[in-house]
């Protein structure tokens, strides 16, 4: 357990990390570049762990199983994660990150429509309390323009990240979680490269400019990395996508998937702090009254969840003692009984 909590911790600190050191890169690096660099090398730290976690399995994967792979890594890489960093782009480092610590809300939702897993009270009340922390940080009424299309791309990325996290769960206890993500973004990683080159053709260069999509255009893959930008793109794509998610992946292992969730709602918290000492970014009265409803709902949907996770472990227990019991008293029989 005490490995446990210190998985925990690393992975809280480097994920509430994320969005200081992208925005850093981001001002020297392109965006659709960045998301794919950093992906690649997080895909790659993986490897290993999905290795153990496939020869653990006894896992063999078909062509179906990586045509799942290309989907949940189109959702994840290509389209949540460069809404998420054009989210980056467009808006504050601490508005993004509270905002898409919320992705869990719409995954209650997305998991209530697509696999009709029910809903308790405890979860619905958790729902409305991000929901208006979610409102009071954007604070609509005194949204500035020029903020209203990153928290746009933020709220899409939460969106999608979300499903990703719905669909991963029909195939998560066939794959592993250290699989569904590795794979996942590595076939995510594969398709951002084919569109890249998409990018590079030149009429469609050209038509991507004319539409104002110049960020798609002509993509570089190495160009603009140098002393001044490699310590931001490795600490974004070794630590916080590659480590990060290990000792994320760990925390479960040694404690619980519930107990593990403390990451995401301390983040929230962290996420702002960081930001306000690196970045310079004001935290200001709607963001600390946003982020106590966030941090409120998310007390309410964590200990539900801790206790109904001590029951199960409970009741497997208790199953477990049970099968001990028989097992042991059939053994018994068996030595007293008449042999034929």
């Amino acid at each position: 357990m005490k490995k446990g909590y210190l998985y925990i911790l690393l992975a809280t600190v480097l994920f509430s990390s994320m969005e200081i050191a992208l925005k850093l890169t981001a001002a020297s690096l392109n965006a659709i570049q960045l998301t794919f660099l950093r992906f690649l090398i997080g895909g790659l730290i993986l490897l290993p762990l999905t290795a153990k976690e496939k020869k653990e399995k006894k896992l063999k994967l078909e062509r179906s199983d990586f045509a799942f792979f290309a989907f949940t890594g189109f959702i994840c890489v290509v389209v949540s994660m460069i809404l998420f960093q054009l989210g980056i782009l467009y808006s504050k480092a601490s508005v993004v990150a509270v905002l898409f610590s919320c992705n869990s809300v719409f995954t209650v939702l997305f998991a209530y429509l697509m696999l009709a897993e029910k809903v308790y009270k405890h979860t619905i009340i958790s729902i409305l309390l991000s929901v208006i922390g979610m409102v009071v940080i954007i604070d609509p009424l005194h949204l500035a323009p020029s903020n209203f299309i990153g928290i746009l791309f933020t709220i899409g990325a939460a969106l999608t990240f979300a499903l990703y996290n719905v669909i991963g769960r029909t195939r998560s206890g066939r794959y592993g979680g250290i699989t569904l993500t590795c794979l996942s973004f590595l076939f995510g990683c594969a398709e951002m490269l084919l569109l890249i080159g998409i990018g590079h053709i030149g009429p469609v260069a050209d038509g991507l400019n004319a539409a104002g999509l110049s960020l798609f255009a002509r993509v570089p893959l190495v160009s603009g990395i140098g002393l001044g930008t490699l310590p931001g793109l490795l600490y974004a794509g070794i630590f916080v996508t590659g480590l990060g998610y290990t000792f994320y992946f760990l925390a479960m292992e040694q404690t619980s998937a519930a107990t593990a969730a403390l990451v995401f709602y301390i983040k929230p918290i962290l996420a702002p702090l960081f930001a306000f000492l690196i970045l310079k970014e004001a935290i200001t009265f709607p963001m600390v009254v946003g982020i106590l409803f966030i941090l409120t709902g998310s007390v309410v949907a964590f200990v539900p969840g801790i206790r109904l996770q001590h029951n199960k472990g409970l009741s497997e227990d208790l199953k477990e003692d049970v099968e001990e019991v028989i097992s042991e008293a059939q053994a018994e029989i068996d030595e007293t009984s008449i042999k034929p």
